[in-house]
């Protein structure tokens, strides 16, 4: 089988290929590069184009035989989707529609929709589950429930099969060390914390220390970039055998709060992590866990890495090992 994986020379994309090819399938890479990188395209054959071009899609599709869609291909930064919504709901909502509608021509009935947590918006409760209302407070939260909404009626319409996985916070690296995080700019704590405890980056900056969480800061649900990469496979394998309409949490259900966080990366490292504290950035929630019982249900998926120091051990190998030798490429 060929599935297209849109966006896949990106961080989650490039792990999802190569457990694709471990598992005997073609994953075909369609990426435009604005954010992802060739040396992350190690694994089925490489298109370079993008989903804004609704006749470079429908060739994509027809010329490699494609059987079903992974789709990871969006903006994801949410500071700038607050400054330049338009550019987010274009290429986040206006591009899965050209992506949407080749499928729908070609007759290419099953998707896997890289959604997120940031649907949920401000939760009225945690840990998160799927029933809670979807509210964002951001429009690349708003652009990804554009989608979902989408999906489900163009399920209704052309028979589309689809499985929206909400992803809370990816993070890690593949255990082997070949492909790992390099965001430009980066926002994720672990990496962040990483670097500058390598003294590669600036100090890090602890946003909010006021929160009521148990030691004042920010907590969130850290899940392996492995992980999440293995759902998707997982969800693949569902709609192929006929089930759609699946919309799941991905997560670990555990919280780790900032300053938690810091003290693994020291941990782990042998070094300090150089930080100041400053105010809360505006929209960010006290708590963000996920309820991911569903998944676990429903795909049988079960995290291999969930424990945090595990998850910063990986992503420290390949910041100390890997990641130097391919800046630049």
């Amino acid at each position: 089988m060929s599935i297209l994986i849109a966006g896949r020379a990106g961080y989650i994309g490039s792990h999802a290929a190569k457990l694709m090819a471990q598992a005997d399938l073609e994953p075909v890479v369609l990426d435009n590069f604005v954010y992802g990188h060739k040396w992350a395209a190690k694994w089925g054959p490489l298109v370079e184009g993008d989903l804004a071009d609704r006749a470079f899609v429908d060739r994509v599709l027809t010329e490699h035989k494609i059987s079903a869609v992974i789709h990871f291909a969006a903006f994801a930064y949410v500071g700038e989707s607050v400054k330049n919504p338009r550019k987010y709901f274009h290429n986040n909502v206006v591009n899965t529609l050209n992506l949407l509608d080749a499928m729908v021509d070609a007759g290419v009935r099953d998707i896997v929709f890289s959604s997120t947590c940031a649907t949920y918006g401000e939760p009225s409760q945690v840990p998160i589950s799927e029933e809670q209302l979807q509210t964002p407070v951001n429009p690349y939260g708003e652009s990804k429930l554009m989608v979902e909404k989408i999906l489900r009626w163009y399920q209704n319409a052309y028979d589309l099969r689809f499985a929206a996985l909400r992803y809370f916070n990816a993070a890690g690296a593949d255990p082997d060390g070949e492909i790992g995080e390099d965001h430009d700019p980066e926002t994720h704590l672990i990496p962040l914390a990483i670097e500058a405890a390598l003294g590669r980056g600036p100090e890090l900056q602890i946003f909010g220390t006021d929160y009521p969480t148990p030691d004042g800061t920010a907590v969130r649900d850290y899940i392996h970039v492995t992980d999440l990469a293995e759902a998707h496979l997982l969800a693949l394998s569902k709609l192929e055998k006929g089930a759609t309409d699946l919309r799941l949490n991905l997560g670990t259900g555990k919280g780790h709060s900032v300053r938690e966080v810091l003290g693994a990366v020291e941990k782990i490292s042998g070094r300090k992590v150089p930080a100041r504290e400053v105010g809360r950035r505006p929209g960010d929630p006290p708590a963000l866990v996920a309820d991911a019982r569903r998944a676990s249900e429903i795909l049988g998926w079960k995290p291999r890495y969930p424990a945090l120091e595990t998850i910063v051990e990986h992503a420290l190998r390949w910041h100390e090992k890997s990641l130097p030798g391919l800046r630049g490429r």
